[in-house]
């Protein structure tokens, strides 16, 4: 009996893939919003390496970093150290992440204001979920509720952060905010946020 000769699995290139499924085509017609994770990583990405698609290449860096949050705690160089990687790859993804990490804390007007605690967790949430170390920092707020400055209070350790109450109102005084909004994150609960008003 002849023996069967090893299956070579074929995979599409992203130019050789239908156009309404290609990242940057479906971006263009539907908007970011329409795009997965793994389809918005592969446009940064812009190539994959032989065998491997970007869009694989995408898929499987969230999985390894389990997610978007594991992806946005990695080090350049651990990005870099997965196979399709590289220094300039790896950059890519940390400057969008970034990008994408600053917007976050800015809402699509100057100055957003806070009337409930979703606003305050809208404007940090994305930040202080990845942190790994707790912080407590103070949202500064004028007459009508909207944010001046975000502070940094105090950067702990893995497990505690200790705080003096003067430290706490110092920034907010120094700058005359009418209110301040304190955050805290949880490292036992890394979702977990704890508002003050």
């Amino acid at each position: 009996m002849a023996e069967q000769p090893d299956r070579i699995e074929y995979r599409p290139r992203i130019k050789e893939m239908p156009a309404g499924e290609r990242p940057r085509e479906r971006l263009l017609k539907y908007g970011p919003s329409a795009l997965s994770n793994a389809e918005l990583i592969a446009i940064v990405l812009r190539s994959g390496l032989a065998g491997q698609n970007v869009l694989e290449l995408a898929q499987a860096l969230l999985a390894q970093f389990e997610g978007l949050p594991g992806l946005a705690r990695a080090s350049a160089d651990e990005l870099a150290g997965v196979k399709g990687m590289g220094e300039a790859k790896s950059t890519q993804v940390k400057a969008a992440l970034e990008l994408g990490k600053r917007l976050s804390l800015t809402a699509p007007e100057d100055n957003p204001q806070i009337k409930s605690p979703e606003d305050v967790s809208n404007l940090v949430m994305a930040d202080m979920a990845l942190l790994e170390q707790e912080q407590l920092r103070i949202m500064l707020l004028d007459a009508k509720n909207r944010v001046q400055a975000m502070h940094t209070v105090y950067v702990g350790k893995l497990d505690g952060v200790n705080i003096r109450v003067g430290d706490v109102f110092r920034e907010a005084v120094r700058r005359n905010a009418a209110a301040i909004v304190v955050v805290h994150n949880h490292r036992a609960q890394r979702s977990t946020m704890l508002y003050h008003l």
